[in-house]
């Protein structure tokens, strides 16, 4: 079996610690926990404590806007019938401190997130207001910080939404880089899609749209199919990367970009250097961001977090720079998915493939942070949460300093003392 999103219920179930559901049960490399864990998870969860995503560690606060962006130049490939492709965007960006002090931006709507339990089997254990309520650091309204900045577009897994990459996408803007955190039509057990120009409070002009991409590639009869219908979702979402890249880069016009019922959004292009571009992603999303590599010359550098290679890395991206950040069970060179060697093998300009002990597909993203606050662990993935996003934000943050504002970087040389999870692989 390939890790569709029934391997992704199994994987994130786990990460919570709660029993996921049985048609997920021969997934590849999903796990489920035993008694006692379950146990533990219930108490969390029943619990009054709030879960935060951990304070950035640059120089910027983080502000955060949120855009409804249509392609009218494409069709929707999972529901031709509702007419052009849709992306929702959140962009952060750095900040200066001390200015406007509303409360931090929302991390879920409470029916994204009831949404996102029930796709998970978790709406009966785990509750929807506590996820919906995890705090972030990051502001609307906010204002930017001076200068022209690296923009970095970032594309969640199969099934997740784009929220489930905030501590990354926190990090980023805190050290001076635009982020765009992308959600694609129908590839989200759960995304509200809001039109342009809509308040907040207008519940008229938005809808939730959810994830008929899984219910198409679970109906593919083999899985041969299914790796057909993953490749071309890479590369729709590689599409749509470049689109937002020209959205984000294009100097707006009065009532293109509409905030989020606050303020006027700010003009992206002016904080924007279009110079220095790079794309990363988690599971689908990473195997998209080294494609978007491949056809748009502007995106001059990609990262892959434990993604597999559905699609292939077209040759025009061989000499770009490529991070390749995955499990060690998963993604070492011994390991059974034979898309990362065979991609190691046609990249020939800066490359890494580096692996994390005791780490598991999710693991790069925040549902091992927020399950660590809960007091619950994967006992087939053990790493902590507090080390999952370190070492996360770490690397990749090292990989955009390094390839996009020409940084020395000697964390990406070798492997550290100080990160002993991390092994570097050249096979």
């Amino acid at each position: 079996m390939i890790r569709t999103h029934c391997a992704a219920v199994a994987v994130l179930t786990a990460a919570l610690l709660t029993p996921t559901a049985a048609a997920c049960a021969s997934a590849e490399r999903t796990s489920t926990a035993d008694a006692r864990p379950a146990a533990s998870a219930a108490t969390a969860a029943n619990s009054d404590s709030r879960l935060s995503i951990p304070r950035p560690t640059g120089e910027w606060a983080v502000g955060r806007d949120t855009l409804p962006l249509v392609d009218h130049d494409r069709r929707d490939p999972w529901v031709p019938s509702a007419g052009a492709r849709r992306v929702m965007v959140s962009v952060l960006y750095p900040a200066r401190r001390g200015g406007d002090r509303s409360a931090p931006a929302p991390y879920l709507s409470a029916e994204e997130a009831a949404l996102l339990l029930k796709g998970l089997k978790l709406d009966r254990s785990f509750p929807a207001d506590r996820l919906a309520s995890v705090r972030t650091n990051a502001r609307f309204g906010a204002r930017p910080a001076p200068g022209r900045h690296p923009l970095v577009v970032l594309s969640p897994g199969f099934t997740l939404h784009r929220a489930t990459l905030t501590t990354l996408a926190e990090e980023l803007a805190s050290q001076g880089y635009v982020v765009a955190l992308l959600d694609h039509a129908y590839e989200s057990f759960g995304t509200t899609f809001t039109d342009r120009g809509a308040a907040r409070a207008d519940k008229a002009a938005a809808r939730t749209l959810t994830c008929v991409a899984c219910e198409t590639v679970e109906a593919a009869p083999t899985d041969e199919g299914e790796k057909k219908l993953l490749a071309r979702a890479a590369r729709n979402r590689a599409a749509d990367i470049s689109f937002v890249v020209d959205e984000l880069t294009r100097p707006a016009r009065d009532g293109r970009h509409a905030p989020e019922g606050r303020k006027r959004s700010p003009d992206y292009a002016a904080l924007i250097d279009p110079r220095h571009i790079g794309a990363a992603g988690h599971s689908l999303g990473g195997n998209a961001a080294a494609v978007a590599a491949g056809t748009d010359r502007r995106i001059r550098a990609a990262a892959n977090l434990d993604g597999t290679f559905f699609a292939p890395v077209p040759q025009a991206a061989a000499g770009r720079p490529v991070l390749m950040l995955g499990t060690r069970d998963g993604h070492d060179p011994q390991a059974r998915d034979t898309t990362w060697p065979r991609t190691w093998e046609r990249l020939h300009g800066w490359k890494r493939w580096l692996t994390v002990a005791d780490s598991g597909h999710f693991t790069f993203i925040d549902m091992p942070i927020l399950g660590g606050q809960a007091g619950v662990t994967d006992p087939s993935a053990p790493l902590s949460g507090k080390r999952s996003g370190e070492i996360t934000t770490r690397y990749v943050t090292a990989f955009f300093d390094r390839h996009l504002r020409g940084l020395p970087r000697p964390l990406l040389d070798g492997p550290s003392k100080a990160n002993p999870e991390v092994a570097f692989h050249t096979p």
